[in-house]
Order: C-alpha cells, then structure tokens, then sequence
C-alpha cells in the first residue's frame, strides 16, 4: 500500500477504528502537551501562555492549520507554546518547563496501557466472570487504548531526542552550555537541521519499534501477572 494514509488504514482490517483512534489520539496528546509546558510556565513564573491566549483546550491554537493540514495528509502533527524564558524563576526553570510536555505524554501512555492491560481481561470475563463484552466494542476499545499507549510513547521518546528544535535539544541545550553556544551560533540552525534530519531518518523507524514493544511487552507482563487465567 502507497497511496493516501488514511485510504491504506482503512484497507486494513478494522481500518475505521484506526484511523478515527490515531487522529484523536494525536490531537488530544499534541493539545495536552502543548498545555503541560503552558502550566509548568504559568507555575514557574511566565504568563506569557495566558498574554497569548494559548491556554484554551482549543487544538487549532496549539497546532494551527499546517500542523492539522500535516496530520490529514500525511498522519503526523506538531504543536507550539510560546514562553518567555526570561520571566521564569529558579535555574532550572526552563528545563522543567521543557520537560513538562514529555512527561505528559508519558503520562497519557501509562493511563492508555493501564486501561488496555484492565479492558481485555475484563472484557474477556476475566475479572467478573458474569461480564464478557463482545465485538465490536471489545476490539474497538482495544485498538483505541493502544494507539494511545503507541503514540504517547512515541511523542515522548521522540520529543526527548537531543536535537534541537525538539524538547530534548533544549533541555540539553540548557543543561550543556558549549552545546548551547554552538546551537545559537550562526551556523548554529543548519547544523541543528542537519542533526535533526538524521535523527529522524535513523531515528524514527527505531522509535516505533521500541514503542511497539513496549506497548506489548508491559501489555502482556501485567495481564500474565494479574490474570494468568488469560494464558
């Protein structure tokens, strides 16, 4: 399959429930994790979150219509803050704030595979013997729950890559001034292009792997613990 994304998905089996699950998924998790660095700056000192009207549960404000047009087209998306780092208090201010957004991406995947690791053996009768819930729902939920987990997992191991304009390249940045001085020099863009696309050639494919095998691994550990019934 090589043609539009969302016309190859919905060729696959139960293809409806994928692509509808990956596109609020990455709404949802993009708007929140755009929130979480608005909330850590508003703690931290900066009300520049609030001054430009970005503190709203509105998608189009974090990722506007490129990033929106972007996940149409071609399944992926990204989303903006604005923060004023010189209005923040403490020294590591800006690093927390940074850090902010991929901890809630974690946070959303934990509560995604918490709910996929309870669903399928609750649905399968595993928990209450007298409840067992049939398709569609019982699929459906489950496909829902681990695109979830998968993305969630994905935005924060991708977003913690060490290459600017990524969180993790701010966070080093911050944390590793030569870094800092050569990012912010005047060739400093380019190089961090070129890092940035190698990263992401190299990088990509290997992310989703191990998102994958997370997502199964934690998935399948918990459930053989819990409810060895299933196995």
């Amino acid at each position: 399959m090589n043609g539009w994304w969302i016309t190859d998905w919905l060729a696959a089996p139960n293809g409806k429930v994928v692509v509808v699950s990956w596109l609020v998924w990455v709404v949802v998790s993009i708007t929140l994790h755009e929130l979480a660095h608005g909330w850590a700056a508003i703690k931290l000192g900066d009300d520049t979150p609030i001054r430009s009207g970005h503190m709203t549960w509105n998608p189009m404000v974090h990722m506007g219509p490129y990033s929106l047009g972007a996940l149409l087209l071609v399944g992926i998306a990204w989303g903006a803050m604005p923060v004023d780092p010189s209005r923040l208090r403490g020294k590591y201010a800006d690093t927390l704030v940074t850090v902010a957004g991929p901890v809630m991406n974690l946070a959303l995947g934990v509560i995604a595979i918490t709910a996929l690791i309870f669903w399928e053996p609750l649905a399968g009768g595993h928990i209450i013997s007298t409840v067992a819930i049939g398709d569609p729902l019982k699929t459906n939920l489950e496909i829902f729950f681990r695109a979830g987990a998968f993305l969630n997992f994905v935005l924060m191991l991708f977003n913690l890559l060490p290459v600017p304009p990524l969180d993790g390249g701010r966070i080093l940045m911050n944390l590793w001034p030569s870094f800092n001085r050569l990012m912010r020099s005047e060739n400093g863009q380019w190089i961090g292009l070129g890092i940035f696309i190698l990263f992401f050639v190299a990088g990509a494919p290997l992310l989703f792997e191990v998102s994958m095998a997370l997502v199964f691994g934690i998935t399948d550990l918990a459930q053989s613990l819990m409810f060895p019934s299933m196995y």
